[in-house]
């Protein structure tokens, strides 16, 4: 009896399994026909969009001749071309591979099937995607948010009208464009990629942009304390002429209205002045900086001519700025 026991216990181990199985596969199987059966009655009744997702779902649940030549008869009805003519090739690509008497049970599907296949044929389009040459390994390509494999990127069925696609590379920003596509048509696309090390799209780097600000900062800066000083330098002449001795009196330090009005507007310019030379010149001065410092960038393509110049302030007064450049060809 022990002997027996011991020889039962094995096939118990491989039954046991089975016998669990057993219940959720026919469990799977009636759940699948549910869903065949409201998808093939929403179908009929012109719900195409619920009856299409049932008839797939029962398909993908427990995958048979039948569901998926009603679901290519749906996708067809409904518009979804590119879907049905793909899944009347996968059905006609499994009929192929039936013994004769299996092929008998389909009565006059691969027929039909043929014959829808063939009528979508010319009116899907065909969109091929490109990646550039030095792509990084890894880079994800998607077409409406599903990701693309590479044995698709030379050509693949698409529906009629807009697509987008997408790249990414590994640790990189997510490039974007969008595709129409039209009946019939095939369109292939040259796809970009954006390294880590882009800034965003659109938009300067955080460097460039404080550089920029810095610049403009210095330039007005320098614009407003030469205009200033010009001013300045304009009323020190009319205080020279109503102030001191000009004015015949006395006392040489005396001053008229005029004078005393110059005089003081003179001290208000000369004031701004001087603060928009030294804002100027910090401005200028951080920008400078700023390039001096930057990270070399890729040398130019072979046969591209280049050059660099480096400026800055050398002097500054009420009279004007002076500048200088130094560079190489």
């Amino acid at each position: 009896m022990t002997r027996c026991l011991r020889r039962i216990a094995p096939l118990a181990l491989i039954l046991c399994p089975l016998a669990v199985a057993a219940p959720a596969a026919a469990q799977d199987s009636a759940a699948a026909e549910a869903l065949f059966n409201r998808g093939l009655a929403d179908m009929e009744a012109g719900r195409y969009e619920t009856g299409c997702k049932a008839i797939a779902e029962s398909h993908r649940i427990e995958p048979k001749l039948g569901a998926l030549f009603t679901l290519a008869i749906c996708e067809s009805r409904s518009g979804h071309i590119a879907a049905a003519f793909t899944h009347f090739g996968e059905y006609l690509a499994q009929v192929d591979q039936l013994t004769p008497e299996q092929k008998s049970r389909q009565g006059e599907r691969p027929k039909v099937a043929r014959q829808e296949h063939d009528k979508l044929a010319p009116l899907v389009p065909e969109l091929s995607l490109a990646l550039p040459p030095g792509a990084p390994a890894g880079t994800v390509v998607k077409r409406d948010g599903r990701v693309v494999d590479s044995a698709a990127l030379a050509g693949a069925p698409a529906e009629p009208g807009e697509h987008v696609v997408s790249t990414q590379a590994p640790g990189g920003p997510v490039w974007e464009t969008r595709i129409q596509l039209a009946q019939g048509e095939k369109k292939r696309v040259e796809l970009q990629v954006k390294d880590a090390s882009a800034p965003p799209a659109g938009g300067l780097s955080g460097r460039r942009a404080a550089m920029v600000v810095a610049g403009g900062v210095g330039v007005a800066g320098l614009v407003i304390g030469g205009v200033t000083g010009a001013l300045t330098l304009g009323k020190k002449s009319v205080v020279e002429k109503h102030c001191g001795s000009g004015i015949g009196v006395s006392d040489e330090t005396a001053c008229d209205q005029a004078g005393m009005d110059a005089a003081d507007s003179a001290s208000t310019t000369g004031l701004v002045s001087t603060i928009g030379f030294g804002v100027g010149l910090a401005g200028l001065g951080a920008a400078a900086v700023l390039y001096l410092t930057e990270p070399a960038q890729r040398e130019p393509t072979v046969g591209a001519t280049s050059r660099r110049i480096r400026a800055g302030v050398l002097a500054a007064g009420p009279q004007g700025v002076v500048l200088g450049a130094s560079g190489a060809w």
